[in-house]
């Protein structure tokens, strides 16, 4: 029978997802290897330690270890010194990789010529491919012509799977993303068989910086804002808020 004095645990009744969005500057313990006995009721080794267990055992992956350890050396080797681009050529030149591609959106092929010489530059062989490839019409995918950017006249759908697919081809063992559109970058993710990393973020307003739009969600940008925004930040997440 239930001991009706014993103490409940009300974290863990409340909250079923990890929430480290809202863990305090104060606490973030994960840091410090203490959040299992500092984390709050949401972090992720209360709520789906079983999870972080089998999630580590991918480690035991020669491949994927061996990226975890690169990674981690690039990281300490630049810390605060190296350009991302900087850190990609260490992180191919670690891994031994040969060949890299880009896959740029049309608007910034002239950065990915750019790009494609400074890895050349590190011995690196180079293939690129722009989402315009092919010229295939919107229409192809079934878009209205309402639906374009430019209504009335040709328009030619980004293709991020053909991106993909022409850079497994060519055998790219790192593909760099070169700002792609949102979603599209998605299915590029999904479709490419070698491993791909992110260099520019497109954002059409604030020049490529999509950061800027949280930094100043409070101000300039509050129009980030959707109809639900409440009066007062929550410092707890929704499952562990009152109702």
């Amino acid at each position: 029978m239930t001991n009706p004095k014993a103490k409940k645990n009300p974290d863990k009744r409340r909250y079923q997802d990890p929430s480290c969005a809202y863990c305090p500057p104060s606490v973030r313990a994960c840091r410090q290897g203490a959040d299992r006995d500092r984390g709050p009721g949401f972090c992720p080794s209360r709520v789906a330690a079983e999870s972080i267990e089998v999630a580590f055992k991918h480690y035991d992956d020669p491949v994927v270890r061996r990226v975890a350890q690169e990674s981690a050396r690039v990281e300490s080797e630049g810390y605060c010194r190296w350009t991302r681009v900087e850190e990609i050529c260490a992180f191919a030149r670690r891994m031994d990789f040969k060949k890299i591609g880009i896959a740029t959106c049309i608007s910034f092929v002239d950065q990915a010529y750019t790009l494609s010489g400074i890895l050349e530059s590190h011995g690196f062989d180079v293939a690129s491919a722009a989402c315009k490839h092919g010229s295939v019409a919107k229409e192809a995918i079934g878009l209205k012509d309402s639906e374009k950017i430019r209504p009335g006249g040709h328009e030619s759908m980004c293709n991020p799977v053909s991106q993909a697919e022409l850079l497994n081809q060519a055998g790219c063992q790192l593909n760099v993303v070169l700002g792609l559109c949102v979603g599209h970058d998605s299915l590029f993710f999904k479709h490419s068989e070698g491993l791909a990393t992110t260099l520019v973020a497109k954002d059409r307003v604030l020049a490529h910086n999509p950061i800027g739009a949280l930094n100043l969600a409070d101000s300039y940008y509050d129009k980030v804002w959707g109809p639900e925004r409440p009066s007062k930040p929550p410092k707890l997440p929704k499952q562990g808020r009152r109702r």
